[in-house]
């Protein structure tokens, strides 16, 4: 890799004076494999024609999908009943709440106009506030613009209780991290109760299943002083562009 040079973005006022990230509000959509194995259709519709049309809302800073393999889910460091059928992860980044109601709209009008040709089996949706960001100076970008760090992938959590994950940011191949509480909305923002729930997303410069070999006996560490409760610890993969077949479940 690069050796990047350099004072980091996040220890010089003057780059972080220009503009700080305005976003407040984090929605997560958990599915399952396609029933007939068609996730590669799915991506790539997702990719090509879905998720573009979301950054027409004003409010709509940043989207990612993320996806599992056999092997990201053989790393995982927890994995609850709940959550345990995961395969795919998508991620919004909103200014603000008032974002919802056009996020819904839209989604309506996509199907009526047919463009809602394929659809994975839920596990979960919810809403999470942002309650903090942090970077590993050795990427020297800041924290406020993570969202758009080429990132090999994110290591993401769920817990019950939960906090800073800053600390986990000296483990090799995790470059930053974003996290937050549950922000308890009404169907269809959110399908099931998420009180008392904190998301995680530790974004990755290296294989993700090799960082969560890493993470592990510190994330241990973690539930076991803490008292949080792990429901999901998972690596995921980035998409690669055009090769949609690349990372399957």
């Amino acid at each position: 890799m690069t050796e990047l040079v350099g004072t980091a973005s996040d220890d010089c006022p003057e780059i972080l004076a220009v503009g700080r990230s305005d976003v407040t509000t984090i929605y997560t959509s958990l599915s399952k494999r396609h029933p007939e194995g068609l996730d590669a259709d799915y991506l790539e519709w997702h990719s090509l024609d879905h998720r573009p049309e979301q950054h027409r809302i004003p409010q709509l800073r940043a989207s990612f999908r993320l996806v599992s393999t056999p092997q990201c889910r053989a790393a995982r460091a927890a994995s609850d009943p709940r959550y345990d059928e995961t395969d795919h992860l998508q991620s919004y980044f909103f200014t603000d709440l008032s974002a919802m109601d056009a996020f819904n709209e839209l989604s309506v009008a996509l199907r009526n106009a047919g463009r809602a040709p394929y659809l994975l089996p839920l596990v979960e949706r919810g809403v999470y506030r942002v309650d903090g960001t942090a970077a590993a100076p050795r990427i020297k970008v800041g924290a406020d613009v993570l969202l758009w760090w080429s990132a090999k992938g994110v290591y993401f959590m769920i817990e019950r209780g939960g906090g800073p994950v800053a600390d986990l940011l000296d483990v090799p191949g995790v470059g930053g991290a974003w996290w937050g509480g549950a922000r308890p909305l009404e169907p269809p923002f959110t399908t099931r109760d998420n009180s008392g729930l904190h998301v995680s997303y530790l974004f990755l410069d290296d294989e993700p299943t090799e960082v969560a070999n890493r993470l592990r006996p510190r994330l241990e560490r973690r539930w076991s002083t803490t008292g949080n409760e792990p429901l999901l610890a998972a690596p995921f993969h980035s998409l690669v562009a055009y090769e949609w077949d690349r990372y399957l479940p």
